[in-house]
C-alpha cells in the first residue's frame, strides 16, 4: 500500500532533522521524497568526495531535493540557487534552516523496508531494501 504525505515546514526550523522527526513520529520503513519547493537563509552541505559539510548563509531557493527514508535514517541531496541564480548542490546534513517555507511531499510503502546497513565496499551506512514481512 502506497501513502502521499504533504507537510509545510515553517521560518526557523531545521530541513534534515525536521524531515527525520516527520519519518520517526510516522514510523515510515520506507519513503522517498516526491517534491520540495521552499527556501532557505543557511546551507549546510557536503559536497562530492568530502568528508565534512559547508555552511553558507544568505538566501537561497530550493531547486530541488531528492532522497529515500526510513526508520533507520534518510539520505537525500538537495540542489539550491543564491540571489544570482548560482546553483550549488550536494548531501544535506543538518544546518539547513527554512527561511520563507519548505514545502514536501513524501510518497512511503508499506510493502518495503529501507533499512541503513555499513557496506563492505564503501566506508558508509548504505541503503539496504528488504520485504516488509508485515505485509
Amino acid at each position: 500500500m502506497r501513502t502521499i504525505h504533504a507537510i509545510r515546514l515553517k521560518p526557523g526550523q531545521d530541513l534534515r532533522v525536521s524531515l527525520d522527526q516527520f519519518v520517526k513520529d510516522r514510523s515510515i520503513c520506507a519513503g522517498w521524497i516526491v517534491a520540495c519547493v521552499g527556501s532557505l537563509t543557511q546551507y549546510n552541505l557536503r559536497f562530492a568526495n568530502q568528508q565534512a559539510g559547508q555552511i553558507r548563509k544568505d538566501f537561497f531557493e530550493i531547486i530541488s531535493l531528492s532522497g529515500t527514508l526510513g526508520v533507520d535514517g534518510g539520505h537525500f541531496h538537495i540542489a539550491v540557487s543564491d540571489s544570482d541564480g548560482t546553483l550549488t548542490a550536494g548531501h544535506l546534513l543538518e544546518g539547513c534552516i527554512i527561511y520563507t517555507t519548505a514545502e514536501i511531499v513524501i510518497e512511503e510503502t508499506t510493502d518495503l523496508v529501507f533499512a541503513r546497513e555499513m557496506d563492505s565496499t564503501t566506508e558508509w551506512k548504505e541503503l539496504q531494501i528488504k520485504k516488509n514481512a508485515d505485509s
